[in-house]
């Protein structure tokens, strides 16, 4: 689909460029409020706390266009694509998005929550690194093999079985009102349980669909108006697969509901470990190798972000604040500068 839309606009007119994406964001926001709405009245009517509701259903749709681009970068011998971008997502999830959305508005979190999601998600980050390690070929590079990809699939399923058990704990100790930090209202309760399910999956298509949409035609108006390819592919083609929580995560904060965009980033952190990764590598049966310039830059630099977060997101006003969303937000620029500036001098 991306390859037909690149050559088709590439042979259109610059206002025919500039007109698809003007109307991709359009209903990229429209579908983002889908998303959102849904979410928000789905843990109203069910007692879950946004957090949950996030990390889980919100966060296994946003993530759908990593899990098949990497699925079918492996199966057709790019394995090494599905790593970078579960890091590079990861990376991008939690200090980018986070930072953003910070600095935009209140993102308040569930400590409790925070405690047990964001635990996995740590675990889930050092559990990579761990196994990336070269134990198995010493003095090589590392090697993520096609049984560790099982092993992360099985996880994924006992993450999910777990969220949704907390999930239920949640709901029956304490009321709606209570656990998703918002009153109950007529439309929501009039709205039936299958409207509100088609308007959430709805909503995360629409959000996929126009993300497809949004970076070729971002792209191809670049190009017309005259900036460099270079500059494209280092930018946008890198920044694409994260727009998705990116859209998710500003409208949920621009509606007040920053709990559901914290919990979108936490559970597309553990879903970029578990499921885009893990299918990858189970579907490749030589394994995913693991460049040496990843332990230099990529690695420390996951697992110092998720720091960042796990501290900012425990302490004791249970808010995110906008200062906290700036040092995300700056860290992330670094990490940026510095693949550029190491480009040439650490091996990839």
């Amino acid at each position: 689909m991306e390859a037909f839309l690149h050559e088709f606009l590439m042979n259109s007119s610059v206002f025919l460029s500039l007109l698809v994406l003007i109307v991709s964001l359009f209903t990229l926001s429209k579908g983002a409020d889908w998303l959102v709405d849904s979410a928000v009245a789905l843990s109203l009517k069910w007692g879950m706390p946004k957090m949950i509701i996030g990390a889980t259903i919100v966060s296994l749709g946003t993530t759908l266009p990593e899990a098949s681009v990497s699925t079918l970068a492996a199966i057709k011998g790019n394995a090494e694509l599905a790593l970078g971008n579960a890091i590079g997502s990861i990376i991008a999830d939690t200090a980018l998005i986070i930072g953003l959305a910070a600095m935009l508005g209140t993102v308040p979190v569930d400590k409790r929550l925070i405690r047990r999601q964001g635990t996995v998600q740590f675990a889930a980050a050092l559990l990579l690194t761990v196994v990336s390690l070269p134990f198995f070929s010493p003095g090589q590079e590392g090697k993520i093999y096609q049984w560790m990809g099982w092993g992360f699939v099985m996880l994924l399923a006992c993450y999910l079985y777990v969220s949704f058990r907390w999930a239920k704990d949640a709901m029956d100790s304490s009321p709606a009102e209570e656990n998703t930090g918002v009153e109950k209202n007529d439309d929501t309760e009039q709205k039936p349980l299958w409207m509100l399910l088609l308007l959430l999956v709805t909503g995360i298509a629409v959000v996929v669909l126009s993300s497809k949409v949004l970076i070729p035609a971002v792209e191809v108006s670049a190009l017309k108006i005259g900036i460099p390819q270079s500059i494209i592919a280092a930018t946008l083609v890198a920044f694409g697969t994260s727009v998705p929580e990116l859209v998710t995560a500003i409208t949920a904060v621009r509606k007040g509901h920053g709990e559901l965009a914290a919990g979108n980033i936490i559970g597309a952190d553990i879903l970029n470990v578990l499921f885009v990764l893990g299918v990858a590598a189970a579907v490749t049966p030589a394994g995913i190798r693991v460049p040496i310039g990843f332990y230099y830059l990529q690695f420390p630099t996951m697992v110092l972000v998720l720091g960042i977060f796990r501290f900012c997101s425990t302490r004791k006003n249970s808010v995110i604040t906008r200062l906290q969303g700036f040092v995300l937000f700056a860290f992330y620029t670094i990490y940026v500068i510095l693949n550029f500036a190491l480009r040439n001098t650490v091996h990839y």
